[in-house]
C-alpha cells in the first residue's frame, strides 16, 4: 500500500504515494525526480501521466489500479454503489450502500473504508462513454421483491410529494477484491475514478423492480454552467447570509427606503441596496456583475 503524502519529506526515485486529501480521481503519484517535498500538499492532477512539482520533487500521476489490472491473474473487480439523499429534498442524508452481488468471488456483504456494502440484486447499464457528443444517461434497476425500495419511495414522497428520489446522488466506486477491508492488500485509495451521477427520474416501478434514470449534475433542467450567471444588477447572494455578510441594524425595504424593524427589512438586490447598507464609499460584497452588458 502506498504511503500518504507528507510535508518536508525526503523522497527517493520511484516512490509512490497517495494524496493526503480526499481524491475521487483514482490516482496515485510516482516520484520521477527525487528530492524533498514542500511544506504544503500540492494541487494534484486528475489525469494520468501529468507531472506535479512539489518542493524539489517531481511527481507523475499514475492509475491506482495500474499494477492490478496488468497482472496476468488479476483480482476480481467489485462495483460498489452509494445512494446519497439530500436532507432538504428527502428528509434524510444517511447514505445507502450496496454492491450488485454478481461477482462469483463475493457471496455476501463487503466492507470498504469501514463502510458495509450489502449485497443487492442491481442491474446498472448505460455507463459507457463515446465520442458522439451525447452525455450518457445510465439506468439503475433495483430489485423490489421485498418492497423495500417502494417503502423508501413512499417515505420520501410523503415528505416531498412526487420526488421519487430525484436529485439524489449516486456514486459508483470500482475497486478490486484485494483492496477491500478484509482483502490481502486493503487500500481505500486504490479505486478507479469515482463516477458521480444524479437521479433524474423514476422510469418504472412494479412489484419486481424499480428503475431510475441517472444523469450528470449539469445535464438537468434549469441547470447552468457556469453555476453563477453574469447578471448585471441583481445580487445572487441570500440576504444576511455569509456571502452577503450584512448583519447591521439599519433596515430598508425593497425600494431602499429606511424602515424601523427587521420584519420589514427586505433587500432590493440592486447595487443601490448594497450601498444603502454598507455605505457608498465602502467595500461592497455585491453578488453580481455591475459591468455586465456594458460596452465602450
Amino acid at each position: 500500500m502506498p504511503s500518504v503524502w507528507g510535508a518536508n519529506s525526503n523522497i527517493n526515485l520511484g516512490t509512490i504515494v497517495k494524496a493526503g486529501s480526499t481524491q475521487y480521481s483514482g490516482l496515485h503519484f510516482k516520484c520521477t525526480a527525487a528530492g524533498q517535498t514542500g511544506s504544503s500538499e500540492p494541487d494534484w492532477p486528475s489525469k494520468v501521466n501529468v507531472k506535479t512539482i512539489d518542493g524539489s520533487v517531481v511527481w507523475t500521476s499514475i492509475s491506482s489500479l495500474y499494477g492490478d489490472v496488468n497482472n496476468l491473474t488479476p483480482s476480481p473487480y467489485i462495483d460498489l454503489f452509494e445512494l446519497r439523499p439530500v436532507q432538504a429534498l428527502h428528509n434524510t442524508s444517511t447514505p445507502i450502500r450496496w454492491h450488485n452481488g454478481t461477482n462469483e468471488a463475493i457471496t455476501g456483504s463487503v466492507v470498504f473504508g469501514g463502510h458495509t456494502y450489502n449485497r443487492m440484486a442491481v442491474e446498472a447499464t448505460g455507463f459507457e462513454k463515446n465520442s458522439s457528443g451525447t452525455i450518457p444517461r445510465p439506468k439503475l434497476t433495483v430489485s423490489n421483491t421485498d418492497t423495500l425500495v417502494s417503502l423508501l419511495l413512499n417515505q420520501i414522497n410523503t415528505f416531498n410529494q412526487g420526488n421519487d428520489l430525484c436529485g439524489c446522488e449516486v456514486r459508483r466506486i470500482r475497486t478490486i477484491k484485494d483492496h477491500l477491508d478484509n482483502g490481502s492488500d486493503p487500500d481505500t485509495s486504490a479505486v478507479a475514478a469515482y463516477e458521480i451521477w444524479i437521479i433524474d427520474r423514476k422510469e418504472s416501478e412494479n412489484i419486481n423492480t424499480v428503475t431510475f434514470e441517472l444523469t450528470c449534475n449539469w445535464d438537468r433542467p434549469n441547470a447552468y454552467v457556469p453555476k453563477r450567471q453574469l447578471i448585471g444588477n441583481c445580487c445572487q447572494w441570500q440576504y444576511r447570509s455569509t456571502e452577503c455578510s450584512y448583519g447591521g441594524s439599519n433596515y430598508f425595504d425593497k425600494n431602499d427606503n429606511a424602515v424601523s424593524s427587521l420584519n420589514n427589512d427586505v433587500c432590493g438586490k440592486r447595487l443601490s441596496s448594497c450601498k444603502a447598507r454598507f455605505g457608498d464609499n465602502n467595500p461592497l460584497p455585491f453578488g453580481s456583475f455591475p459591468s455586465a452588458g456594458r460596452t465602450q
